[in-house]
């Protein structure tokens, strides 16, 4: 009599068990289709860059859910050794932060930001939209002809538009390949002043009235936008040095 009260305690267990298993499998018939995800999974790890929802939407059968397939893949490898991760507004599979270590390679390394370029990189990314008058003001010394440029042409410092004032200086801004370097969905997120503080870039008792600015990647109503990127950038190259 004890060993069948015993089994019938165990399959009770078993069965309680199992029903997380059981919804979760229920839940996934119903709400995805598994051919998708896999197609979807497959997209996503071949990729060499950050892929966008409307792009995978594309490359997906019609009628897939892309959202609900990001979020199940997300949730699949959250606790794996590569994560899916929202980066620019773009989807990528990364190496789980904790094992970063693995993967490190020492290089030798062949260029260095100038301490000039560097500050100038924060200006432009925490005071965006800025001409260079405005990144002249904040730093207090005359930008040197070629930091701009270097930043250009690393790819994190883009020509954004043209600034409704006098003279109608161009304005510059970070690029999403500064986002995908630096891991920031947008420039939104951005350390703000708690975490420069904590991280001991600021003074424990900073000047009275001292804020992070609020940056924003989109154009202002005192931006003009351009059609030609391409000719904006050869213009402010040649007249605004």
């Amino acid at each position: 009599m004890n060993r069948v009260v015993r089994l019938a305690d165990i399959m009770a267990e078993r069965e309680i068990e199992s029903e997380p298993e059981a919804e979760a499998a229920a839940r996934v018939g119903s709400d995805l289709n598994s051919e998708h995800l896999r197609m979807a999974e497959a997209i996503l790890f071949g990729a060499a860059e950050p892929v966008d929802e409307a792009a995978l939407s594309n490359a997906l059968p019609q009628g897939a859910d892309v959202p609900v397939l990001l979020e199940e893949l997300r949730r699949i490898y959250e606790h794996r050794g590569v994560n899916l991760v929202r980066i620019a507004g773009k989807w990528q599979f990364r190496t789980s932060p904790d094992l970063g270590f693995l993967l490190r390679k020492e290089l030798p390394e062949q260029k260095r930001l100038s301490r000039a370029a560097i500050e100038t990189l924060a200006i432009v990314a925490y005071h965006q939209p800025v001409t260079r008058a405005d990144i002249e003001d904040i730093r207090g010394v005359a930008l040197s002809k070629g930091t701009i440029d270097a930043l250009m042409e690393i790819g994190w410092v883009r020509i954004r538009g043209r600034k409704r004032s006098p003279g109608r200086p161009v304005t510059y801004g970070t690029t999403e390949a500064f986002l995908v370097h630096f891991g920031l969905e947008n420039v939104g997120d951005l350390p703000g002043f708690d975490e420069l503080k904590a991280a001991g870039f600021l003074d424990a008792l900073p000047p009275s009235g001292f804020d992070v600015p609020d940056p924003s990647d989109r154009l202002t109503a005192d931006e003009e936008p351009y059609e030609n990127e391409d000719a904006v950038r050869r213009e402010g190259t040649a007249t605004d040095e």
